[in-house]
């Protein structure tokens, strides 16, 4: 009797779990990719900006996986809501749990909650089509925002807002979406660290593509651009060099101005009824290497605030997890008998999307050590669980009509290769007419 195992998330953590499952086991295996939303592949399709076109083709990769014969795809299956993990240790062998992160943490200052103040989650989620977000979430209807985080999440949202629609009609950006971005009032654009220049965490490709940006000046304050040592790392050494240089540019008059800051630190978002403005401290290290205020303040006349400074995981329901460091316990992704853990949801949000795969194989090694000569679960299979409940998941033949109705009205808006659907009610017409 083949191995069963489900894997809960379809992003590259699941995927290539499923993928080492089928190249390490030395017997038979069968894996069920669950996944909650019609649409596989995860932050590939719903996290990677739409201008970048060649980390997104990673889904080429993770499809072929998606190919096996030894793996399904069942979209559309919601662990809690349509099924408990009571229920897959029924028909499963084993469980991988790999639903990364999906929620920015939170600044924790006054005025965070005020209409205008959201996590840049859900901005990312807007402009990349999710289904969790509408389309009429932002109106970009004001005339400055502040982004609050310098990681390459921060620099993605500062791209979209920084550039025309016209720049973005070759991706797949929602026409919806693009719409709104061609009506954006936005004109200046603050992307703020609450440390220095060699503390940011963007790589250096992403901040290169900033200097790039043909519709927005670029401009770094002299005096926040200074930094003390040279014995960085090289990815360090040469953010550096580009920050002091853009340092030294004159504005040329275009469109829209990026303004990064450093040092600064938000400490209330200002508003009587949505947000009106940010207020900032002047930030230094302490001796211990803390960042500390210094008194010095300043506000900014922003009408909307992007928070990014970093994700983090959220509880499944019937699953360990730790409030302390936001992941499941586990032991080489080990959670429980039978149950196991990958990707972000287990080391915590690291790594680059290539990093999953070496997290993936280190569970399965564990998994299969594990399962070797033990009995097998014997229950009834899952399908029969989720008909019995009127749940038809999305198989992955009908994730593929998705996407050809994504083609389709593509060459109907002559937009690239593809424009996202909205919406669930759009993908399942398109899937189910």
């Amino acid at each position: 009797m083949a191995l069963r195992v489900a894997v809960i998330g379809s992003g590259p953590a699941g995927i290539y779990t499923a993928e080492a499952l089928v190249k390490q086991s030395a017997e038979p295996v069968e894996v069920d990719v669950l996944e909650r939303l019609p649409t596989p592949y995860g932050l590939v399709r719903y996290g990677v900006a739409p201008d970048h076109t060649s980390i997104k083709s990673i889904a080429n990769y993770l499809r072929r996986v998606l190919e096996l014969p030894q793996v399904r795809f069942l979209g559309g299956v919601t662990l809690g809501a349509h099924l408990s993990v009571e229920d897959l240790l029924g028909a499963y062998d084993a469980v991988v749990y790999c639903t990364g992160a999906m929620v920015d943490r939170r600044l924790g200052i006054p005025g965070e909650d005020l209409p205008g103040s959201v996590a840049a989650t859900d901005f990312v989620n807007w402009y990349c089509g999710h289904p969790d977000v509408d389309p009429d979430r932002f109106t970009l209807d004001t005339s400055e925002v502040a982004v609050i985080g310098v990681g390459n999440v921060a620099v993605d949202v500062v791209r979209v807002l920084a550039k025309t629609s016209e720049e973005l009609r070759a991706t797949d950006v929602p026409h919806e979406v693009l719409e709104r971005l061609e009506a954006s009032q936005v004109k200046a654009i603050h992307m703020i660290g609450r440390r220095g220049p060699e503390h940011a965490k963007f790589t250096l490709k992403e901040l290169r593509e900033l200097g790039e940006l043909a519709n927005a000046d670029v401009c770094v304050r002299p005096e926040e651009a200074v930094v003390l040592g040279a014995d960085f790392p090289r990815q360090v050494q040469g953010n550096i060099k580009i920050l002091q240089e853009w340092a030294g540019r004159e504005p040329v008059g275009r469109p829209r101005r990026l303004d990064v800051r450093f040092w600064m630190r938000p400490v209330e978002i200002l508003g009587a009824e949505r947000v009106e403005g940010i207020k900032l401290e002047r930030t230094r290290l302490s001796e211990e290497g803390r960042v500390v205020g210094t008194g010095v303040y300043e506000t900014l006349p922003v009408g909307m605030v992007l928070r990014s400074v970093g994700y983090q995981s959220v509880p499944l329901p019937g699953v360990p997890f730790s409030e302390a460091t936001m992941t499941v316990p586990n032991e080489a992704g080990r959670v429980r008998e039978r149950e196991y853990v990958a990707g972000w949801l287990k080391r915590g949000p690291t790594g680059v999307i290539g990093t999953n795969k070496s997290d993936a194989a280190e569970t399965v090694r564990t998994l299969l050590a594990d399962s070797a000569g033990g009995a097998r679960a014997g229950g009834p299979g899952i399908d029969a669980v989720l008909a019995e409940r009127g749940v038809r998941p999305v198989t992955y033949e009908e994730w593929q009509a998705i996407e050809a109705a994504e083609a389709e009205l593509a060459l109907s808006l002559n937009r690239g290769e593809r424009v996202k659907l909205v919406g669930l009610e759009a993908m399942l017409r398109a899937c189910r007419p």
